[in-house]
């Protein structure tokens, strides 16, 4: 599968600002599933943008604008081709061992109804683990600014992509087992409905490698996820965190746009 994406997010300032500073995890890397073709990002003011690598091997990029700043547009565009493999994910960057993704952070904390979600810890439960959470809560793709803990989060009725896979995340970390929250784009709906947006999912290290896992689709994730960071948790893999210094209220608009094909 052939994916291309278009993402735009715009950012309004009521008052103009002196100074922003953003660290943007928006770059897809290379693993046995991805194959990145081109990938690009354009903002249109006058930036610096600094290129890196985090602790956990995502690529990343620090934006500086200097002021008087009124409004902000990053743009990216970029294609990927995904592979249809049932194996693990390999030959992604891995700075950590495994062992580090056991570490239960404040918003991958379980209580005793998350950990009870999993029944075991091979494969095949946390394959069951991501149907489990699929069908006990449904499923709200409305943004949804503020993360949450996945306790806060267990106990609405209603959770998104980024809630149900850190709810993922701390009942495989209960088991025992190294999971790790993952933040990307994925295409949702049927065939002749389908929407793109930034999407949140979870991978766990089970039989030997790491495997995806998608609560929001209630099973593994498919050729429609594009794999951009991890980390231990949601604000680990915040596609963009940053401050800004100036008065005033800020209006964020997001819109993605993406299109597939089976060509190679």
């Amino acid at each position: 599968m052939r994916l291309s994406v278009h993402h735009e997010t715009r950012y309004r300032f009521s008052e103009p600002q002196a100074r922003i500073v953003q660290l943007l995890r928006l770059f897809p890397g290379d693993t046995t599933h991805q194959t990145v073709i081109h990938w690009r990002i354009d903002v249109d003011c006058d930036a610096r943008l600094r290129e890196g690598v985090d602790g956990y091997g995502n690529h990343t990029r620090m934006l500086y604008a200097e002021g008087p700043v009124d409004g902000l547009l990053l743009t990216i565009t970029g294609e990927v081709l995904l592979s249809e493999d049932d194996g693990p994910i390999e030959g992604a960057s891995e700075p950590f061992p495994q062992a580090l993704f056991r570490r239960v952070t404040p918003l991958t904390r379980a209580d005793e109804t998350i950990a009870g979600l999993a029944d075991g810890d091979d494969l095949a439960a946390m394959t069951a683990l991501a149907g489990t959470i699929h069908a006990r809560w449904p499923l709200d793709r409305r943004p949804t600014p503020a993360i949450r803990s996945a306790i806060d989060a267990a106990a609405d009725d209603r959770l998104s992509p980024r809630d149900m896979a850190q709810i993922f995340v701390a009942a495989a970390r209960a088991r025992g087992l190294p999971a790790r929250y993952v933040s990307g784009y994925s295409l949702s709906g049927d065939d002749e409905r389908r929407t793109a947006a930034p999407h949140a999912w979870a991978e766990a290290y089970v039989a030997g490698g790491w495997y995806a896992f998608d609560p929001a689709v209630g099973g593994r994730s498919g050729l429609d996820h594009v794999r951009v960071a991890v980390a231990l948790d949601a604000a680990g893999a915040a596609p963009i965190a940053g401050v800004r210094m100036g008065a005033g209220d800020e209006a964020l608009d997001v819109d993605v746009r993406m299109e597939g094909s089976g060509e190679a």
